[in-house]
């Protein structure tokens, strides 16, 4: 594909080449109208005059456009110029979370925040019909504050919410993530190492591999390893079918419920694995509702305590300095529980309520 930087399409100056994949070349680019840098994401072109390739494009913009999240890079249009079609998307600045996982694991009062944003970007295109088919860590991008942003739903199939959710042999066919090739046999879409195992086999897939390769973030970014591995792809997706996770790889101060969460995710059989992205969001949020009722409660009985402690001291004439420093205690174990360092509550962090 010739090199677009430099030159101008429509209002938008290409700056710089910031990605490329299956689905076309990402740039940044700057919006001469609106004064505002974007991301352009180009159709190649060697495949353009492809119709059905361009049906595929078309169809991911349509898509985009249905999901409206702050969790969810937005689409700003659909545009051309000449022979060439293009995305107009949101510029999301920040690193990928395969950047942050590649130095380690993430701390589980940071990763928990995380995991929660991607469940709620899931959970809203779900509702809109759309399953992403390709969620990984590089395609989750995090910025300086914890913020989250899911990328890349250009193998994203939209189904019938109507139904079951599980697309017919007929919508399968006609799925914009297919080509007349991958339709003899199998059909193997997404990344090896994030697949469901109904993926892998080239079955009829729906929402819940969305779900299992949450599972599989969630697992990568508390151990920072991938639940399944593999020299090749075709032992990778051996692995998926046949074995189960290191569960024992998990950090120790990973809560019950997590651990919970994670093996209802990864659960092989579809009728054990959850069937709603949001029935993952809800375990995040009624966590941490009960950590914040519970420190709410030991805040209360804190205070019950230091005033009646001032109260005696007060009535046996003692002076003020003990007093103080009771409450002075009280304020410093109460900011080590409300604030969003490791040392506090994992499910508790502004980037949850404020992520962006």
């Amino acid at each position: 594909m010739q090199d677009l930087i430099g030159r101008t399409l429509g209002h938008y100056r290409i700056v710089e080449k910031i990605g490329e994949g299956g689905m076309g070349v990402v740039y940044r680019a700057h919006d001469e109208r609106l004064d505002r840098d974007v991301a352009i994401k180009v159709l190649p072109e060697e495949v353009a005059a492809d119709p059905e390739r361009l049906v595929r494009f078309e169809r991911e913009a349509k898509l985009l456009a249905s999901l409206n999240h702050p969790n969810i890079a937005t689409l700003h249009g659909l545009e051309e110029e000449g022979s060439l079609r293009f995305l107009v998307m949101e510029v999301v600045d920040g690193e990928s979370l395969a950047g942050v996982i590649a130095r380690g694991p993430i701390p589980i009062c940071e990763a928990l925040p995380i995991a929660l944003q991607i469940a709620l970007a899931l959970e809203t295109a779900h509702e809109r019909g759309v399953i992403h088919r390709d969620l990984k860590p590089a395609n989750v991008m995090v910025n300086s504050e914890g913020g989250v942003k899911v990328l890349d739903f250009g193998l994203a199939k939209a189904f019938d919410p109507e139904k079951s959710g599980a697309m017919s042999p007929e919508s399968l066919a006609e799925s914009p993530t297919l080509t007349a090739d991958l339709t003899r046999g199998g059909v193997l879409l997404g990344t090896a190492a994030y697949m469901s195992p109904e993926q892998a086999r080239g079955k009829l897939v729906d929402k819940r591999s969305d779900i299992w390769a949450f599972g599989c973030v969630l697992f990568e970014i508390l151990t920072g390893a991938r639940p399944f591995r593999g020299d090749t792809a075709t032992d990778i997706l051996a692995t998926i079918i046949k074995e189960d996770p290191s569960w024992e790889s998990l950090p120790v101060n990973t809560p019950w419920p997590v651990q919970h969460l994670l093996r209802r995710c990864l659960e092989k059989e579809l009728r054990r694995r959850y069937r709603r992205s949001e029935d993952c969001a809800r375990r995040f949020r009624d966590r941490r509702g009960q950590r914040r009722q519970r420190r709410r409660r030991r805040a209360v009985i804190d205070l019950e305590k230091t005033v009646a402690g001032a109260a005696v001291g007060h009535r046996r004439g003692d002076d003020g300095g003990r007093g103080g420093s009771r409450l002075g205690g009280v304020s410093a174990r109460a900011a080590a529980h409300a604030g969003p360092s490791c040392r506090g509550p994992p499910f508790e962090s502004p980037t949850v309520d404020n992520p962006l």
